[in-house]
C-alpha cells in the first residue's frame, strides 16, 4: 500500500533510496500516458464479450429451472435484461460525471469515502477476479481438451496447465499493445456473436418447420414443478448474474476514444443485443429439446448442435471455446485497469499504477492480475469463493447506483454530459434491494461469510492507506521495491493530460481527491512513442 492518493502525473513517492528516488525523477520527466485506442466497436466488444461469456453455451438452465415453466423463464430473461439497461443507463451517467478509470470502485470512492472504496477494491482483488479468469480459463481448457477424451473427463491437472497457457498468452498480448488486445477481444466477441446467430437461425428454422410445442402458450407456462416465489426469485437472481459485466466498459474510460460519446453509444448497442440473443438463444433451444433434455444437459449448445447440425456439430464446442478464450481476455483488460486505478489513488501498492515508457500498457497491474488468477488455479476453493462473493459484487452494483442519487443531491448543479430521470435509479434500486433481501433470507451463511470477507479489508485499509507515519525502515522497502519493479518492467507513472485536466475540474471534491497538477507538470512534451 502507499501512504494515501497519488498525485497522478507527479514525481513517485520519496525515499530515502537514491534510486528510487531517481526512479521518480525519471517518471516527473516522462511522457507516457495510457493511450486511447478503444473506439466504438470496440466498446461494444468489450461489453458484449464480457457478458456473454460460456454460460449461454453451457448452462442457461439456472433460470429454467427455478422459474418452472419455459415461457415464465423467457420473462425472466426479457426483465432481467431491462433491469440491466437500467442500471447500465445509471452507470452511463456516473462515467461521463466521473470520466475516471476503475468503474465503480471510482465513483464508489468519490462519493462514499475511501474506505467504502477500498472496501469494493479489496473484494475485486482478493478473490472476484481471480476465481472468475480462472473458472474461465478452466472452462476454455476443458472444451479444447475435451475432443481428445471422448470416453472420459480430461485430466485435472492437464486442465489447470492449459488454462494457465491460456493466461498467460492473453497476458503477454495485453502487456504488448493496447491495440492488439481490443482485437482479438473484437474477433472472439464477432466469433461467438456468429455461433450464437447460427443457433438462432437453427432454432427460426424448427419454428418454421413447425417445431414451437413449448413457445405455444397453452405448453409454454405448463409447470413442470409447482411455481414456488422463492424460485422465482432466485430464477431472477440467476438472470442477474447472468448478465454480469455489463459495467466493465466504465473500467477502461481513460481509454476510451470521445468518452463523452462513445461510453453511453456503447451502452445503448450492446445490453439490447445481449438481451436479444440471450431471449431468442433459449427460444431456440426450446424448439429442439424439451425443458426435461434441456435441463438434463451439461452443455445445452453441444447437445443441441448434435440434434441439428450432425456432422457439423462440432461447431458448438469450438464456439464455447473461442467464447471463453474471448472472455478471459477481456476480464484481464477490464480487471487490470481496475487495479491500476486502485493503485493511481494509493489504495494498492503505487507500482501498480506505472505504465511501460513505449507500449503505454499498464504491465504490473497485468502481471498482477495473471499471478492473482495463476494462483487461484492452484487451489481447489474458488467456486466456494465465488459463492461466497457473489452477493458482494451485487451489493455494491445497488451501492453505486445509489451514489447517483446521492451525488444529485449533494451536488445538483455538477457538470453532466448524460442526466437520466431519478426514476431509473430508484426502479434499479427496488429490484435490486427484492434479490438481495431474497439473497439474505435464502443464504444467510453464505451470505455472512462473503461479508466477513469483505471486512476483512478494514484493518488492511487503516494499516496500509489510512496510517500515514510509517515507519522509515517500511517506506525505504516500499522504495526500493517498487525501483526493482520499475526497472524490471520498464514503467514509470503516466503523465497527466491537459485535457483530462480541464476535464475533471467539475469532479467531486473529497478529501481523498487528488492533488492539481503544478505549472511544471502540465508542460507534458510531445512523445513519439505515446
Amino acid at each position: 500500500m502507499t501512504d494515501g492518493p497519488r498525485q497522478r502525473g507527479s514525481a513517485a513517492p520519496s525515499t530515502s533510496e537514491d534510486g528510487a528516488a531517481d526512479a521518480g525523477k525519471a517518471a516527473g520527466q516522462s511522457s507516457v500516458a495510457l493511450k486511447k485506442e478503444i473506439g466504438l466497436v470496440s466498446a461494444c466488444g468489450i461489453i458484449v464479450g464480457n457478458i456473454i461469456g460460456s454460460g449461454i453455451f453451457v448452462s442457461p438452465k439456472g433460470v429454467l429451472e427455478n422459474a418452472s415453466s419455459v415461457g415464465l423463464a423467457l420473462i425472466v430473461w426479457i426483465i432481467t435484461g431491462l433491469i440491466t439497461a437500467i442500471g447500465a443507463l445509471c452507470y452511463a451517467e456516473l462515467g461521463v460525471t466521473i470520466p475516471k478509470s476503475g468503474g465503480d470502485y471510482s465513483y464508489v470512492k468519490d462519493i462514499f469515502g475511501g474506505l467504502a472504496g477500498f472496501l469494493r477494491l479489496w473484494i475485486a482483488v482478493l478473490v472476484i477476479y481471480p476465481t472468475n479468469q480462472a473458472v474461465i480459463a478452466l472452462t476454455f481448457s476443458n472444451y479444447v481438451l475435451q475432443p481428445l477424451f471422448p470416453t472420459c473427463f480430461p485430466p485435472e491437472n492437464g486442465l489447470r496447465l492449459l488454462a494457465g497457457i491460456c493466461l498467460l498468452l492473453l497476458t503477454w498480448v495485453n502487456c504488448a499493445s493496447v491495440r492488439w488486445a481490443t482485437r482479438v477481444q473484437d474477433v472472439f466477441t464477432a466469433g461467438k456473436l456468429l455461433a450464437l446467430i447460427l443457433i438462432i437461425i437453427m432454432g427460426l428454422v424448427q419454428i418454421c418447420k413447425g417445431e414451437y410445442y413449448w413457445l405455444e402458450p397453452a405448453n409454454a407456462f405448463e409447470p413442470f414443478q409447482d411455481y414456488d416465489v422463492g424460485l422465482i426469485a432466485l430464477a431472477f437472481l440467476q438472470g442477474s448474474f447472468a448478465y454480469g459485466g455489463w459495467n466493465f466498459l466504465n473500467y477502461v474510460t481513460e481509454e476510451l476514444v470521445d468518452p463523452y460519446v462513445n461510453l453511453p453509444r456503447a451502452i445503448y448497442i450492446s445490453i439490447p443485443l445481449v438481451t436479444f440473443v440471450y431471449v431468442f438463444a433459449n427460444i431456440a433451444y426450446v424448439t429442439a429439446m424439451s425443458p426435461q433434455e434441456l435441463l438434463a444437459s451439461n452443455a445445452v449448445a453441444v447437445t443441441f448442435g448434435e440434434k441439428l447440425l450432425g456432422v457439423m456439430s462440432w461447431i458448438m464446442p469450438i464456439s464455447v471455446a473461442l467464447s471463453t478464450f474471448g472472455g478471459v481476455n477481456g476480464s484481464l483488460f477490464t480487471s487490470s485497469r481496475l487495479f491500476f486505478a486502485g493503485a493511481r489513488e494509493g489504495h494498492l501498492p503505487s507500482l501498480l499504477a506505472m505504465i511501460h515508457v513505449k507500449r503505454c500498457t499498464p504491465i504490473p497491474a497485468l502481471l498482477f492480475t495473471c499471478i492473482s488468477t495463476l494462483l487461484m488455479l492452484c487451489t481447489s476453493d474458488m467456486y466456494t469463493l465465488i459463492n461466497y462473493v457473489g452477493f458482494i459484487n451485487y451489493l455494491f452494483y445497488g451501492v453505486t447506483v445509489a451514489g447517483q442519487i446521492v451525488l444529485r443531491i449533494k451536488q445538483p448543479d455538477m457538470h453532466r454530459p448524460i442526466k437520466i430521470s431519478l426514476v431509473w435509479p430508484v426502479i434499479y434500486l427496488l429490484f435490486w434491494a427484492f434479490l438481495l433481501i431474497f439473497s439474505l433470507y435464502s443464504e444467510p451463511v453464505v451470505c455472512g461469510i462473503g461479508l466477513a470477507i469483505m471486512l476483512t479489508g478494514v484493518p488492511v485499509y487503516f494499516l496500509g492507506v489510512y496510517w500515514e507515519n510509517k515507519p522509515q525502515c517500511f517506506n525505504t522497502f516500499v522504495g526500493k521495491m517498487t525501483y526493482l519493479g520499475q526497472k524490471f518492467c520498464v514503467v514509470v507513472y503516466p503523465m497527466e493530460d491537459e485535457k483530462k485536466n480541464e476535464e475533471s475540474g467539475d469532479e467531486i471534491e473529497m478529501k481523498e481527491q487528488s492533488v492539481p497538477l503544478s505549472a511544471e507538470d502540465e508542460e507534458t512534451p510531445k512523445s513519439a512513442d505515446c
